[in-house]
């Protein structure tokens, strides 16, 4: 996943610090903004996973930090949940001024709840997708704890949050006070997802059934069971964003196009994220990785795995086109590969400790009314499809730099 650093002023002359990560090929299907959670920054686990899926489904993600957090000027002291709003506005303002109006937004906790409100005055967003978000603003008072009657009777405090000290004014307190949700998603009319765990001990399940009952259709829930609040497990962000890219798509103008502009066929991309590569194959997304115990995270098939789908899809479509071809009766064909790597010894050159073989093992299923003599052809006929018989080859390889 590619991303552009860049940077935006807000409503009070502030520059807000964000990424915007890029899908692999060329193609943008539409822009989506994600909002963090309360006292986070763009560069939390959910939000780079998140924002990972949805690039692999073709939208871009700007994700940012809320003023005066992570990289972003100005003072948190000075900011509520109305500048959090404030905020989402710009980056949707910053990304049609320079991209295009971003169609999606995502909120995670009290981001979740800021999106709603500020969904409701960017005419582009057509879809909202909230993790773990509170029914009413309010909710985040419970992280003031003892906090709250000194802020009220001194005008401030410091508290503590994730093991961070933020000091905390009036002002917030008042701000979320006021702000009534219920009443704005019902006046939303646009469609939305209500992400949660039932586990959720900071925001508990019972906020989703809210926002669900509020909403009007389109509206769906999806549980994320077994999950914590700030999503912190890499895997079950990945999955919360693969499922809002899916469901999103429905609400979203995809563009019409042909295949992947590129001199080449595939191409492969890899981040500082251990081993995971996104591949873009014509308008296909596909995803390689390493197991877990050799550093990986697992989220795919490792090359070789593609190598072996490749070789047994291949022979797979040659055999059907063959009995096609014959009229034969092949009703279903399966191939199972596998390859190994092995050593013996050279006997011809005694300084040689060994020499590796490589070796393919192809065995096939073939169900229909197929003769002996039928079956022994299609035997023959799999070690002449075109990946075969590339891999037999010796191919050239050139390699160069861009």
């Amino acid at each position: 996943m590619g991303y552009i650093k860049v940077q935006f002023p807000n409503g009070r002359g502030q520059m807000l610090s964000g990424k915007l990560d890029l899908p692999l090929n060329k193609y943008i299907d539409g822009y989506a903004i994600f909002a963090h959670v309360f006292t986070g920054h763009k560069n939390l686990i959910a939000s780079k996973y998140i924002s990972r899926a949805l690039t692999m489904q073709n939208i871009a993600v700007l994700r940012f930090d809320f003023t005066g957090l992570g990289e972003s000027t100005g003072d948190f002291s000075d900011t509520n949940f109305s500048t959090n709003i404030e905020d989402i506005i710009a980056a949707a303002d910053f990304l049609a001024k320079n991209y295009q109006a971003p169609e999606i937004i995502v909120g995670q906790s009290l981001g979740g709840a800021a999106s709603i409100f500020a969904a409701d005055r960017i005419a582009s967003v057509k879809a909202i997708a909230t993790i773990g978000a509170p029914s009413e603003p309010e909710h985040v008072m419970h992280l003031l704890g003892c906090h709250k009657e000194d802020i009220v009777k001194n005008g401030s405090a410091e508290v503590s949050i994730g093991g961070q000290k933020y000091v905390i004014k009036r002002h917030f307190v008042e701000d979320v006070q006021l702000k009534k949700m219920a009443t704005k998603i019902k006046d939303l009319r646009k469609a939305i997802m209500i992400m949660h765990s039932p586990q959720d001990e900071i925001v508990e399940i019972e906020n989703a059934a809210k926002i669900y009952h509020a909403a009007f259709h389109p509206k769906s829930f999806v549980t994320l069971d077994g999950t914590d609040h700030m999503l912190s497990n890499k895997e079950d962000a990945f999955y919360a964003g693969a499922v809002i890219a899916s469901w999103v798509k429905r609400y979203i103008q995809l563009p019409s196009r042909g295949d992947l502009q590129t001199n080449h066929q595939v191409i492969a991309q890899l981040d500082g994220s251990k081993f995971t590569t996104e591949i873009k194959a014509g308008k296909h997304v596909l995803v390689a990785d390493e197991p877990k115990s050799l550093g990986g995270n697992d989220y795919g098939p490792t090359p070789y795995d593609l190598l072996n789908a490749a070789l047994s899809a291949c022979t797979a479509m040659t055999l059907k086109m063959y009995a096609q071809r014959k009229k034969w009766d092949l009703q279903e064909v399966k191939v199972h590969i596998s390859f190994s790597r092995t050593h013996e010894k050279d006997m011809e050159d005694t300084t040689r400790t060994g020499r590796r073989l490589e070796q393919f093992e192809k065995v096939l299923e073939l169900k229909g009314d197929l003769d002996d003599s039928q079956k022994q052809r299609l035997v023959e006929i799999a070690n002449r499809c075109p990946v075969h018989r590339t891999l037999e080859g010796s191919p050239d390889f050139i390699t160069t730099l861009k």
